[in-house]
């Protein structure tokens, strides 16, 4: 029987507000860990508060790679994260260091360990034209028409999902109409390079975690949420469009701010926005077959997470 010679790696994934970075950190503290961020938020400069970035302390103790990368202005991808985390995890290994990547990003995750479908490069005509036909029909217009064209790709966005709609249905016409979930199995699939150990954050009582967003999101509020938005504002080139702005809780505070809505209903919205996210991310995780799930915020599952880790790192 062949040994399997490749690099150790840890995935520590699990929805918003379940405590991954708390836990990621204590791991820091006990092995020899490289800390690395899967969040599509943490990237972006001066989104601190309303992302639940960690603090300068914590970073300062331990420094996490691919936070505070990108100024919010500038897009990034998936694609742009497997090359940047691919990077951080050889750089971790070639100072004998085990990479731990702890987030909640699961197109990040998935990118990064299945890689991504060889799809046509975006077309700003095709994307313009799109945008200015939803302008005028509505984005759940264009999720329409996506599902007559490739039901596949429809069922998995939301019909409000402007930038994945785009994206499908450019990719259709640049692939001469075939469906994107087409284009997308055709790809081939390289080994990825690093032996994993998933483990996943996920509590048994949802109840549990809405009440630790909905405290997580008050103490945001206390710590000057809004006015890190009003900040963001004011730099003038940014908008509610702009892919870093659409993050959980920011595209809330700008609408709020614009005047479209009052300070309960703000935050209901983000709230419920959250609780959405969250949903999302413990579905995603349902199809991580080999993780090991753990309930949150226990002593026990902090011991029981220090075992699988130290079995993983120097077998039984």
């Amino acid at each position: 029987m062949s040994v399997d010679t490749r690099p150790l790696a840890i995935f520590l994934m699990g929805p918003t507000a379940s405590g991954k970075t708390a836990l990621a950190c204590h791991l820091a503290d006990h092995f020899g860990v490289e800390l690395v961020s899967v969040d599509s938020a943490l990237v972006y400069r001066g989104m601190d508060i309303g992302t639940a970035k960690p603090d300068a302390a914590m970073l300062a103790r331990h420094p996490h790679r691919l936070i505070d990368i990108r100024d919010p202005a500038d897009a990034y991808s998936a694609a742009d994260f497997s090359l940047d985390a691919m990077q951080a995890m050889r750089a971790a290994v070639a100072t004998r260091r085990l990479p731990l990547l702890v987030g909640g990003t699961g197109l990040y995750f998935r990118a990064l360990q299945q890689g991504l479908s060889p799809l046509p490069a975006a077309d700003a005509e095709i994307r313009r034209r799109l945008a200015a036909e939803a302008e005028q029909q509505g984005w759940p217009a264009l999720h329409a028409r996506l599902a007559q064209l490739d039901p596949a790709a429809a069922s998995r966005i939301r019909p409000r999902d402007a930038q994945r709609i785009q994206r499908a249905l450019e990719v259709i016409e640049l692939g001469d109409g075939q469906p994107l979930s087409e284009q997308q199995k055709r790809a081939e699939r390289a080994r990825f390079p690093f032996r994993v150990l998933k483990l996943a954050l996920v509590p048994t009582d949802r109840a549990d975690l809405h009440a630790q967003i909905a405290l997580r999101f008050d103490a945001m509020l206390e710590a000057g949420f809004l006015d890190e938005v009003r900040r963001l504002r004011e730099r003038g080139d940014l908008g509610p469009d702009v892919p870093a702005m659409r993050a959980v809780g920011y595209r809330q505070a700008w609408d709020y701010l614009d005047g479209n809505a009052d300070a309960k209903t703000f935050r209901q919205r983000a709230l419920a926005a959250t609780r959405q996210l969250a949903k999302r991310q413990i579905t995603w995780l349902r199809g991580e077959l080999d993780a090991r799930w753990f309930e949150p915020g226990l002593t026990q599952t902090r011991d029981e997470v220090m075992r699988a880790v130290d079995w993983f790192t120097n077998g039984p």
